[in-house]
C-alpha cells in the first residue's frame, strides 16, 4: 500500500519458489519477509503503525547518511 500511495516508496513482491537464489540471499524462512534498503529485515506481519515506523526509521537513516557524505 505504501508504494501505491507514495512515489518515494517502491516495492517488489517475489515468489521465492521461482527465485530460490533470492530466498537464499535474504535467508527467507518464513513469509512475509520484508527487506528495506538492505539495512533492515524482518519476518511476519506487523501492525500498520509499526510497519510505518520501521519504514520511517530506515528513511531517516538514509537521510542522515546522505547528508553526512556531502
Amino acid at each position: 500500500m505504501m508504494a501505491i500511495e507514495s512515489e518515494k516508496v517502491t516495492a517488489d513482491v517475489v515468489e521465492v519458489s521461482e527465485f530460490p537464489h533470492l530466498a537464499q540471499r535474504y535467508r527467507v524462512f518464513a513469509v512475509p519477509k520484508v527487506v528495506m534498503n538492505e539495512s533492515l529485515e524482518f519476518e511476519g506481519a506487523r501492525p500498520e503503525a509499526a510497519f510505518v515506523a520501521m519504514v520511517e526509521s530506515v528513511a531517516g537513516r538514509q537521510d542522515t547518511e546522505g547528508s553526512s557524505q556531502g
